[in-house]
């Protein structure tokens, strides 16, 4: 949707001045399309609406972090990346949106993570994706009493998070109104949730980590079908969602490689991924809103006694303005 917008606005721009009445035409084509789309009602009126304005700006600071935590008898791990804070501005109308995202620390040179989100939110069907690459995972590991400490930079880290929900009350109840403010929810209601999750990814260590540490990767993959609940509180201008989504592992694959050598890892049932959502939205007339979000994927499993349990977690704080 970001790219076609962008397509779109290069393309109207380079249309010669000779041609103006037919940028018009395709400018007012353009906008009855999107309009139509975008004022389609396929939901209960009573509960759900779009709210006034063609055009809607945003500015968010988002915040986000990844970390593993493991704990048997004689072993205990506690692994975190460094905290990423970025500024983003976003653009949308009718529908199709386009945003530009900055990292203070990127640009300062201090963190190098790396770090995609893709979301798609529809009243039916929304999908959270977020693909991580770090280099900060540090802490500590604790084994027979002897504690070693992982510094910045000896591990590689690449993440990846999916969750997939159906909305069965898709009618009256919208996530839209709580992650995108696309919507507005009029009145409280809730709905059962059915959904997917994958949580996978790798720990590899590098060339900076001191010289007696073996040259080890460690792959895990995850693939959960399972059900939850989600309700949109409405009380007078503000908006409280909050959902939880437990999913329950059909697919483990898990591996470790130790300088060359590979062993897999089975995994005790019931191995669980937790997707859970919340926010807090103020409606401030029709023009403005503010507004906090929250994601988390948190994977819980048990591997030859080892409690293991890994958590990706994103906060979002956001100001909106409708013309």
């Amino acid at each position: 949707m970001r790219c076609y917008l962008t397509y779109l606005i290069i393309f109207l721009l380079a249309l010669p001045a000779s041609g103006q009445t037919k940028r018009e035409r395709l400018r007012a084509k353009v906008d009855s399309l999107l309009t139509q789309k975008y004022y389609r009602v396929t939901y209960d009126t009573n509960y759900i609406g779009r709210p006034k304005g063609r055009l809607t700006l945003k500015a968010r600071v988002n915040l986000s972090g990844n970390s593993v935590h493991a704990k048997s008898d004689d072993m205990s791990a506690e692994l975190n990346t460094d905290r990423k804070a970025t500024l983003s501005f976003g653009i949308s109308y009718r529908g199709l949106s386009a945003g530009l995202a900055i990292n203070p620390a990127s640009l300062s040179g201090r963190n190098k993570d790396y770090e995609l989100n893709v979301n798609l939110y529809t009243n039916r069907l929304s999908i959270d994706a977020s693909y991580q690459m770090s280099k900060t995972m540090a802490g500590y590991i604790s084994r027979y009493g002897n504690e070693y400490t992982v510094e910045r930079g000896w591990v590689n880290t690449k993440m990846l998070n999916i969750a997939g929900y159906y909305t069965f009350n898709h009618r009256r109840f919208s996530y839209p109104a709580a992650f995108t403010q696309s919507y507005i929810q009029k009145h409280s209601c809730g709905s059962w949730l059915a959904g997917f999750s994958f949580q996978g990814g790798s720990m590899k260590t590098t060339s900076e980590g001191p010289e007696d540490m073996p040259e080890a990767r460690f792959y895990m993959g995850h693939f959960a079908i399972g059900g939850g609940y989600g309700y949109n509180l409405v009380a007078r201008q503000w908006l409280f969602h909050l959902s939880l989504l437990p999913t329950l592992a059909v697919y483990t694959g898990d591996n470790i490689t130790v300088n060359g050598q590979r062993q897999y890892a089975d995994s005790k049932f019931p191995t669980v991924i937790l997707n859970s959502r919340a926010a807090i939205v103020r409606n401030i007339g029709e023009r403005h809103f503010v507004g906090v979000t929250a994601v988390s994927n948190h994977l819980l499993k048990n591997t030859h006694g080892t409690d293991l349990r890994q958590s990706k977690w994103r906060v979002r704080a956001f100001y909106g303005i409708r013309f």
